[in-house]
């Protein structure tokens, strides 16, 4: 039977998820089996299991930090929020349905509840420590008698709380005591320590502050975790909201993203993001989109309804008068859907709309499909033209996450995938225009792989007349230094030695790095 511990927050983006994370990391290189578990996740960012199921992205993250691969038993139960305050729910890595609020609340989340249990049951049997991540507040009164995510499931793991709030944003204070306020006596004994996140400002003077939450709590203040730039994958796009763009600098390659309302999956641009000499912005007006090096127009969980809001906005007009001139064009999954000559969606699986016409920049047709194709995938660039002709035969991994099925009306794909899962294959991916200038594919996380990467912002660089090295960064690498990285700080702030005793664990939390 596992040890587990339960992060809880006084609200939505205290910073759970990273804490989370970092936690996995910590147990890790302590010598653990350790696994991440959250029952209920609500995302647009989500990912593949190596056996083709979908689960959060958070909860991908968070096994990759914990040394396991991911499995869906770590994320039951997603919810893909779409148009018209409905979301899709996958369960077990598959979808089971569309719904609105109010039904998913009224008992469906009840009816999920039994393979929570189970979900849990499997881990608790195979690991020795589990994370559990909370969602939202677990002092959300109106939801609080049917949830399935917080204090039920802290009761179900025998989980001591950990309750985090966001000082960053003020009145973290009166979020801890106001939280703990509203939990029922016997949800307020499963909370055994505090955590401040983000803090930024100077510990002797908020240290009288963290006396009184003591005493007026009777709860301890296990650590004060400083505000990080981690630069691990998010799940939230509330994060987009906060990114200020910024002037492109002399010398770099500017790419413009656009933020579609729905947008999925952003995290496919976080190698790009990282990369020296690359400005990488979102945009979602006509007037900031500028001249980049590079349009990419991402995943979308309502593919019509944004192609819809691209056109009324004059973003439509705008991509295609830059592509008109030479501007690199890359559609990724909804976004390749939109580049296309047509959407249809005739059993109405994503809107009311049976069907709308497409950008028409790449000869595809689209007919969306109740079946959600989800897999890890590996192939090899099959394009031409000045950007994939240069790498053709290059292979590539990345996932599919999608519900329509594309069809070449004419012209050549731009990728081919030999593998999915584990089965050989052998399908034609993407499109590209006859100039090879514009390009979509099904393949979400191709910017993950470094040659590509490192070759296409060659291609810009070149045509722009920049001189410099285009792209170094090893983003797997990258990314398990900044979990280790990530441990350590976290490790340093937080009192690793009375979590033990919290959990019950019979060996420290130390090792490589990480003090007790």
């Amino acid at each position: 039977m596992a040890r587990a511990v339960m992060l809880q927050g006084t609200s939505s983006n205290v910073g759970k998820s990273v804490l989370a994370a970092a936690l996995c990391r910590v147990f890790y290189r302590a010598g653990y089996r350790v696994a991440p578990f959250k029952s209920q996740n609500m995302a647009l960012n989500s990912g593949a299991t190596p056996d083709g199921g979908e689960m959060g992205r958070a909860q991908l993250v968070q096994a990759y930090a914990a040394g396991v691969q991911p499995r869906v038993e770590m994320n039951p139960v997603l919810l893909k929020p779409t148009a018209h305050a409905r979301s899709q729910v996958i369960l077990l890595g598959r979808p089971v349905g569309n719904l609105g609020a109010r039904e998913y609340h009224g008992n469906f989340n009840q009816e999920l509840w039994r393979h929570v249990e189970a979900a849990y049951a499997t881990l608790d049997k195979e690991f020795e420590v589990i994370v559990i991540e909370g969602a939202g507040s677990p002092a959300e009164v109106n939801l609080k008698a049917g949830e399935i995510a917080n204090m039920r499931v802290a009761k179900m793991a025998g989980a001591p709380v950990l309750l985090v709030a966001d000082i960053d944003r003020g009145g973290a204070l009166a979020a801890i005591v106001g939280t703990l306020e509203l939990l029922d006596d016997d949800e307020r004994e499963l909370v055994a320590g505090l955590i401040i996140n983000k803090f930024r400002g100077d510990m002797d003077l908020l240290q009288p502050a963290l006396d009184f939450l003591e005493r007026k709590t009777g709860k301890p203040v296990l650590g004060v975790i400083p505000f990080l730039a981690h630069g691990l994958p998010e799940e939230d796009s509330v994060v987009l909201e906060r990114a200020a763009a910024r002037p492109t600098a002399p010398g770099e390659v500017e790419i413009a993203v656009i933020k579609l309302p729905c947008i999925a999956n952003f995290t496919d641009f976080d190698a790009l993001a990282r990369e020296e000499g690359v400005n990488l912005r979102y945009v979602e007006d006509k007037n900031a989109l500028g001249k980049p090096d590079l349009i990419i127009l991402p995943g979308s969980k309502n593919t019509i309804g944004d192609l819809l809001w691209l056109r009324q906005r004059g973003l439509e007009e705008a991509v295609k008068e830059l592509a008109a001139r030479g501007t690199l064009v890359v559609g990724i999954c909804g976004g390749y859907q939109m580049l296309g000559r047509e959407i249809a969606d005739p059993g109405h699986v994503e809107t009311d709309h049976d069907g709308v016409d497409g950008m028409d920049l790449l000869p595809v047709r689209t007919v969306f499909e109740p079946t959600k194709a989800t897999n890890l995938v590996q192939g090899r660039v099959t394009g031409t033209g000045p950007f994939l002709g240069p790498l053709q035969g290059l292979e590539v991994k990345g996932y599919e996450i999608h519900m329509g099925a594309s069809s070449l009306v004419e012209g050549r794909p731009a990728f081919k995938i030999t593998r999915r899962g584990n089965t050989p294959v052998d399908i034609d991916d993407g499109a590209q225009s006859p100039d090879g200038l514009v390009w979509g594919t099904y393949i979400h996380g191709i910017w993950d792989n470094d040659a590509f990467r490192h070759r296409i912002l060659a291609v810009l660089r070149a045509r722009r007349g920049l001189s410099g090295r285009a792209g170094g960064l090893e983003f797997a690498a990258d990314l398990e230094r900044r979990f280790d990285v990530l441990a350590a700080t976290v490790a340093r702030h937080l009192d690793l030695k009375r979590l033990a005793a919290i959990m019950g664990l019979d060996r420290p939390l130390a090792g490589e790095g990480f003090g007790a």
